[in-house]
């Protein structure tokens, strides 16, 4: 690293203003905004006493912010949806300390998007491999087990490999908008009993009497937000145990962010029952939590993965990622869809062991995508 380029960390999102991260962006993707990573720090969501102590990267070039990227000294493997106990299993066995480790992600967000947050220009791709470098060298001063970016770029996923990242394959289902102009011209591309089960869904999940509603920016209350949490916490206390999230969180994404929130509401007779939020950016709508006080047969198709795609389809959205898990998905349109995770260990026979298991664990990862893509509900040649 040359003497007028340093890589130094961050403990609060606060200690660099808006303007400065998020010129380091190429596009508006909400999860790596200033304002989404200041909303989960100023609400408590995340901290060191909660095992995600932020410590987030920046490049300076001549004294000027030129890159930066969220990280997070991590006390456990939770809230990352790529799972890594096996590995601390194995490194504590042999006598090491796995955590602390060095986490660049967005916490409790499977969401797929830039890492090393540099903006377009001929030097880009020097400026990730100097955050690549920097946190090499925090990792190994500071005695760090491990370094994992995760659900990073195809991009960012090249350089890594060539930076000697170990790079590990997972699987999402994510909708493509193949130019639809209506939900009908999507349904139009499925092979005939695939669309008659999506249309008998459909009318199954509003036949309770139940009003959607879709919400975005001013529209979005504090009435709004108290009955979504309760979904929330519903639904998080089952799944988790603990939810991650807490009520401050809310407001503050909705007030920092609102513009980008795209909250689904479902009410029956005048009360809010069910809902999901979502983010939007530059071409893709994000499902992130969905949570219900009522069981209603199909309301979460509908609520999440319909509602997702009309919405996408009505505003021009080239995609719509359902979130982590769901091969049920496959059915509603969502085609599989490889994620990846970029690891990097200083030691140097774990890196090697790590690196075995990934060999094997990629295969079994890409023989299930070409079996799920086989699959797909989409018309084939000859069908109706």
């Amino acid at each position: 690293m040359s003497d007028s380029a340093s890589v130094k960390t961050l403990q609060s999102i606060t200690e660099i203003t808006p303007h400065a991260w998020n010129s380091c962006r190429v596009d508006d993707h909400p999860f790596v905004s200033h304002e989404f990573l200041r909303a989960l720090e100023e609400s408590g969501s995340v901290s060191a006493r909660g095992g995600w102590m932020p410590y987030h990267l920046a490049l300076e070039i001549g004294g000027q912010i030129a890159a930066v990227a969220p990280m997070y000294v991590k006390g456990h493997s939770q809230g990352e949806y790529v799972f890594d106990h096996s590995w601390a299993h194995a490194y504590e066995r042999a006598g090491g300390r796995y955590y602390p480790k060095l986490q660049l992600a967005v916490p409790f967000s499977p969401v797929t998007g830039p890492r090393l947050l540099t903006p377009a220009g001929p030097r880009r791709e020097e400026y990730q491999r100097l955050l690549l470098t920097g946190v090499r060298r925090i990792a190994t001063e500071h005695n760090i087990s491990s370094v994992h970016l995760t659900f990073l770029t195809e991009e960012e996923r090249d350089l890594a490999a060539k930076e000697g990242f170990l790079i590990r394959s997972g699987e999402q289902f994510h909708w493509v908008n193949e130019g639809y102009e209506t939900f009908d011209d999507f349904l139009g591309q499925l092979s005939s009993r695939k669309r008659k089960a999506i249309r008998k869904e459909r009318a199954g999940a509003t036949e309770a009497g139940l009003e959607f509603e879709i919400l975005s920016g001013a529209e979005i209350g504090e009435h709004h937000w108290d009955a979504f949490f309760s979904f929330y916490m519903d639904t998080g206390s089952r799944k988790w145990g603990t939810p991650y999230l807490n009520r401050k969180f809310f407001s503050l994404l909705g007030a920092y962010l609102a513009d980008q929130v795209v909250l689904m509401m479902v009410a029956r007779d005048g009360r809010y029952i069910a809902g999901a939020l979502n983010l939007k950016g530059s071409d893709c709508l994000y499902g992130r939590y969905w949570g219900c006080i009522e069981d209603h047969r199909f309301l979460h198709f509908e609520t999440c993965y319909y509602r997702a795609i009309d919405y996408a389809i009505k505003h021009g959205l080239k995609r719509v990622e359902a979130g982590a898990q769901g091969p049920h998905k496959l059915a509603r349109g969502y085609l599989p869809t490889e994620t990846f995770s970029a690891h990097w260990f200083p030691d140097p026979g774990f890196q090697a062991a790590v690196a075995d298991f990934l060999r094997r664990e990629t295969r079994e990862v890409e023989a299930e995508i070409d079996y799920l893509s086989a699959h797909s509900p989409f018309r084939k040649l000859g069908d109706g």
